[in-house]
C-alpha cells in the first residue's frame, strides 16, 4: 500500500480522481484517498481507445475486496490510450496510484475545463 501523498503537479476532481495535464492531453487516476476507501484493488474495467469521456461522468469501474465503484472523468475528451498492465495487475491502483496505477490517456477536448478542477491546497482542504 503507498504512502498516503498528493502530488502537487497534479489536478484534482471532487470524486478523487487526478489529471496529470501534458500538452493536450491528460492522464487520468484515482487519489490516494480513493484507493484507500477502497480498499485491495482486484479489478480494473477500463473503456476501449477511441471512447468519448465527459467531465463529471464515470468512464471505467474499479472493483475492490469491498465494493464495485465507478471512476470519474475529471476532464472531457477522447480515449487515446488504456494502462493495459492494470488487467493483470490492478493492485498497481493501491501500490502506486500516481505511477504504474495510472488509468487512461486523453486527448482533450475542452482544455479550458482544467480550470474547474482543484489544485492540491484545494484537494486537501476537501479531504
Amino acid at each position: 500500500m503507498a504512502e498516503a501523498s498528493y502530488p502537487e503537479d497534479l489536478k484534482y476532481h471532487a470524486e478523487h480522481d487526478w489529471a496529470r495535464i501534458e500538452g493536450d492531453q491528460a492522464t487520468f487516476g484515482i487519489t490516494w484517498y480513493a484507493q484507500d476507501a477502497l480498499g485491495e484493488v482486484v479489478f480494473f474495467d477500463p473503456p476501449e481507445v477511441g471512447t468519448q469521456v465527459s467531465r463529471d461522468q464515470a468512464y471505467a469501474e474499479v472493483e475492490s475486496v469491498k465494493a464495485v465503484s465507478d471512476v470519474f472523468a475529471p476532464l472531457s475528451g477522447e480515449i487515446v490510450e488504456v494502462n493495459e498492465t492494470l488487467a493483470d495487475s490492478p493492485e498497481n491502483i493501491n501500490a502506486d496510484p500516481y505511477g504504474d496505477g495510472w488509468m487512461v490517456k486523453v486527448r482533450l477536448s475542452d482544455p479550458s475545463e482544467v480550470d474547474a478542477l482543484m489544485d492540491v491546497a484545494a484537494y486537501r482542504e476537501l479531504l
